[in-house]
Parts: C-alpha cells; structure tokens; sequence
C-alpha cells in the first residue's frame, strides 16, 4: 500500500488542489467576488422571503388593487411600474402583486429546482460514468448507448413535450426529474473518459496489486482525482439549469401559478412591453445577473483550479 498512499505523485497527477488556495485567487478576482456578492444577496432574499413579505405588508399572491389604475386597464399608479415606499420595486398590472416579494419567492423556486437538479444530474453521471469507465466492455457499451439516446435529442423541445403531456402534480419535482434525465449522459460522459484514462495507471494498479476491494479503488484511488473536475462542471451547470426552468415556465409547461416564478412573471411582462417596461425589465435583470454570476463564478472557478498558482 505504500505505493498507493501516494496515488498523484506516483501517476504524475497534480496534487489535489487546495480549497484555501482557490479562495485566495476567487477573492482577488473582481469578476468572482461580484458574482459571488450577488449570488449571496439571492440566496439571502430567497431565505428570507417571508420576512421580506411580512415587512412590505403584502404575500406573494395578494392582490392590492388600490396600486393600480383599473380604469386603465390596471395600469400602476405612478411611475416606473408603481415603485414607492409601499412597494418598492413596484406592482404587476392588473393585480397589483408587490413585484419585490415575488421576486424573493420566486428566487426560491429557481434557486431549489436548480440545485435539486444539479445535484441528481451530478449523481447519476457521476456513478453511471464511472460504471462505465471502471468496468468497460458490455456495462460501457450499455450506459454509452443510453447516454447517445438521450444526447441525440433535442432537449428543450422533448422537456416541453414531456411536461405538457403529464398531469400538473407537483411541478417542481417533474422538472427536477425532466431536467435531470436529459442532463446527466454530458457530466457522465466527462467522467466516463477520465476514469478510463484513470483506471489504468500505476497508482490504481499497485493499489489493486494490494488487494484492494473495488470500493476502495473507486472512492480512494479514482474518485478523489476528479473531484475538481466534478466540482467545475456542477458549477457551471447550475446556471443553465436557472434558465431552463425560467424558459419553461416562460412557455408555460414549467411552474404553474400560483407558485411565483421568474419564468412565468416575464411571460406575463410580454403584453405590457410598451405600457410597463418595469414589469418586464426588473425580473428579467435578476434571472440575468443571476445566471451571468453563476456562469462567471464556475468560469473563475474553473480557471482557479487549472491556473499554477492554485495546482
């Protein structure tokens, strides 16, 4: 086992990297420190939506009609889409539900069907890719041909499909499945090729020689050699699962009302473009930035993890 304490010096794989060290390059990138600043005050208004509702005075789904101009067709009172210190990034037409506090709740729902999702995407790619790079032949040839299924389809069309055919249920665990299903083969198909490129060196093989069981090579030998591989792409998938959920309920096979969502409030924006630009401006510069920060953070991430000063 001497041999196979050692496993990146003896393969020449880098050691792993230092979670301190990534911080410091993180913290000295501006890019990373604003996405990460942003990202913290969603997570913070997601947690802290209702206490954001009860200070405002309005939930997610109450009507406040005295903001709006019914005999305009529920135009909101004042400018800039109703903003004022009743409601401080305004009101939808037409109802008058307070925009600040659908916000907060609807960053929830993106925010848990995003992580629900990332999190089954990563376990099964990560336990079906190594099946079939750590035992290859007939297991390989299965799970890669499932995996050229599911990658041949068009994604986003099969989604909308598969949702609208099936009863509305609890919606937000249909996406996470749907989500998943088409997205686990791109993360199973990375770690597939880097177990396969694992499984046979040297470090693996004297711990094999050892008389180490199969779980041992797995979560001892392999596992931990694509740990900032695995850590980068959940990163980066996180942001794209944001948008899916926000695409679809945009196209009204994902969150039905009357949960909020990010998604479906800009889907309600689309016919008030010229009358309340706000409406529609505000909850689509949150989905933006957030996805932008998410994206920016995983990039940075990445670069951390490949750049000399973190190896």
């Amino acid at each position: 086992m001497a041999l196979a304490a050692q496993p990146q010096e003896v393969a020449g794989v880098a050691p792993a990297t230092s979670g301190r060290r990534v911080a410091r390059v993180l913290l000295r990138d501006k890019g990373a420190v604003l996405s990460g600043a942003y990202l913290a005050l969603i997570v913070l208004m997601a947690i802290c939506a209702p206490l954001i509702s009860a200070i405002v005075g309005h939930g997610p789904n109450d009507f406040d009609t005295a903001a709006v101009n019914t005999d305009l067709g529920g135009v909101p009172y004042g400018a800039l889409g109703g903003i004022s210190a009743e409601h401080p990034l305004g009101v939808e037409p037409t109802n008058g539900r307070d925009i600040l506090v659908r916000i907060a709740y609807g960053a929830r729902v993106s925010l848990l069907i995003a992580l629900a999702a990332t999190a089954l995407t990563t376990l099964l790619g990560v336990v079906l890719g190594m099946l079939a790079g750590f035992y290859q032949g007939w297991a390989d040839q299965v799970i890669s041909r499932v995996m050229d299924f599911l990658m041949a389809f068009p994604a986003l069309i099969f989604m909308i499909a598969i949702l609208s055919a099936l009863p509305q249920g609890n919606r937000p665990v249909l996406l996470i499945v749907v989500i998943s299903v088409f997205g686990w083969p791109y993360l199973a198909r990375v770690v597939r090729g880097q177990t396969m490129s694992l499984v046979n060196r040297e470090f693996v093989e004297a711990a094999r020689a050892s008389g180490a069981s199969t779980s041992a090579l797995v979560f001892k030998e392999i596992l931990p050699n694509l740990r900032s591989s695995l850590i980068v792409m959940t990163t980066l998938a996180v942001p794209g699962y944001v948008g899916t959920e926000a695409g679809l309920s945009f196209l009204g096979v994902g969150v039905t009302p009357p949960t909020p969502s990010w998604g479906q409030m800009i889907a309600g924006a689309v016919g008030w473009y010229a009358v309340d630009p706000m409406y529609f401006a505000i909850p689509g510069t949150f989905l933006f930035l957030l996805v932008l920060s998410l994206t920016v953070l995983g990039d940075r991430l990445r670069a951390a993890f490949d750049s000399g000063e973190a190896s």
